[in-house]
């Protein structure tokens, strides 16, 4: 069927010339034609062929500066270009290849030759979208595999302190709005949002004992189950990717302060990493809110009361100030990913 043929562009400020092209091809493919160079940056734009033959000698814009164009624009960069033209001289081919052409073929044309360089090329362009599909689905396969790892990691955690793991999913979109808040772009609001299920992956090193006692720890265990940070950062690894790069520091600094009490490090202020001091809110946040083996659900209030009173102490004084002023997007998550806990209790601060 004729919707099927690919499509040839043929560019050429002679109308004769493009007869020529147009009968020769008429029969394989769907051939479209531009007198000028604008007019050709205008067609591709519209409708991009998949190929081009491109003259070289025209007024105004020439066939360098249109492939030149052509080559420059994401959009087009990747359309072969077959110059068609008198020019023939060794120095005319180089600087043709060297703006990105494929291909030249020589006036007069011979009909063999032209069919024969445009199913060439056009053999050579399906093989290339097909590989880069192909790549571009192993990249999607490859970056959904990453993101189980890190999700399956942090639901690991999670078994050890929390049967649903609801807490991971709800303190995760905490972190996302406030990134938001913050100024984060939504890509890199994203990551926040799956890199943060991992900031607690190190308690997968800490005894059960410390790490459900119904009661206070005693000074050992509190230095033991102060470690699972650097568990968590060991565990993760120093990958380059930046959904590792992410999650390591998340597991590393989330529990640094910003009046520089915190651990396992000491950093103050703006030394924490952005994406720490934000799931320091987030994280903190959901487990007063929420029943732990040492302690009842506070109320929202309590919460939010005790949040405010560590304004500029544990907290980022700009980040505690975007969260609270979120607060009915962080109550639409809460809500959403509710345990059922029963009754929240009030605290005293």
């Amino acid at each position: 069927m004729s919707d099927n043929k690919p499509t040839i562009l043929v560019v050429d400020d002679v109308p004769e010339n493009i007869d020529i092209l147009t009968g020769i091809l008429k029969d394989d493919y769907r051939v479209r034609a531009a007198t000028n160079g604008p007019s050709a940056l205008s067609l591709v734009k519209k409708m991009p062929p998949d190929l081009i033959l491109l003259d070289v000698m025209m007024p105004g814009m020439d066939g360098f500066e249109v492939c030149r164009e052509l080559k420059a624009d994401l959009s087009s960069r990747k359309i072969p270009v077959i110059f068609v033209t008198a020019m023939g001289e060794v120095e005319d081919e180089s600087r043709g290849f060297a703006v990105g052409c494929v291909d030249y073929i020589t006036k007069p044309v011979s009909p063999p030759i032209v069919k024969h360089r445009i199913k060439t090329h056009l053999a050579l362009y399906d093989q290339n979208r097909g590989l880069e599909t192909q790549v571009q689905e192993r990249t999607v396969e490859l970056e959904q595999t990453r993101l189980q790892v890190i999700h399956r990691l942090g639901r690991a955690s999670e078994y050890r302190d929390n049967e649903t793991g609801l807490h991971v999913i709800r303190m995760s979109h905490y972190a996302y709005c406030i990134g938001l808040a913050a100024g984060l772009s939504r890509d890199e609001a994203a990551l926040l949002l799956n890199a943060a299920p991992m900031h607690d992956v190190g308690k997968i090193g800490i005894p059960d004992s410390i790490l459900i006692k119904p009661a206070k720890l005693t000074p050992d265990e509190w230095a033991l189950m102060r470690r699972h940070c650097e568990f968590g950062a060991s565990i993760i690894g120093d990958y380059a990717h930046p959904l590792f790069q992410s999650s390591r520091s998340i597991a590393l600094t989330h529990h640094e302060k910003w009046n520089g009490e915190g651990y396992p490090n000491g950093l103050k202020g703006e030394q924490i990493p952005l994406f720490g001091r934000i799931v320091a809110l987030a994280d903190v946040f959901d487990a007063l809110s929420n029943k732990r083996p040492y302690k009842e659900a506070w109320s929202v209030e309590a919460s939010l009361a005790w949040i405010s009173s560590q304004r500029g102490e544990h907290f980022d004084p700009e980040l505690t100030d975007l969260f609270l002023s979120i607060m009915p997007d962080i109550m639409k998550f809460m809500e959403k990913y509710a345990e059922d806990q029963g009754p929240m209790v009030s605290a005293s601060v």
